[in-house]
């Protein structure tokens, strides 16, 4: 099940780095921070709502902390986020939380979680 996901899993990977990029995050730290879709564990589970079974994958950091999920859904629909964590690259008034995408099939939609940073 994993294999029949992976060029959208590897596409939605892909997007929510060029929204990390749009924010200003160098080459060299993309190369860090991006998620990576074979870097993911996968497990399957059934969808509350729909009684379908979904593929569920988790992104862990070093320590075993979850730094990312995505899901995909039977219905064609799936969601990913993943942790930049980090203040933002060009615009100090923000922090950057991380990167959500979502969308159904070959659509992908995606945008940066932004947090107003703390002020001196």
């Amino acid at each position: 099940m994993i294999e029949t996901f992976q060029s959208r899993g590897e596409a939605i990977c892909r997007r929510m780095a060029l929204e990390m990029q749009k924010l200003g995050f160098s080459d060299e730290q993309l190369l860090k921070l991006r998620p990576v879709y074979s870097d993911a564990s996968f497990e399957t589970s059934r969808d509350p709502y729909s009684g379908e079974a979904a593929l569920c994958g988790s992104w862990r950091d070093a320590r075993g902390q979850r730094i990312g999920e995505i899901k995909f859904h039977g219905d064609g629909s799936f969601f990913a986020e993943y942790d930049v964590v980090l203040p933002h690259p060009t615009d100090a008034r923000w922090f950057v939380e991380g990167v959500t995408a979502w969308g159904r099939d070959e659509t992908i939609k995606a945008e940066p979680k932004l947090l107003a940073a703390l002020g001196d």
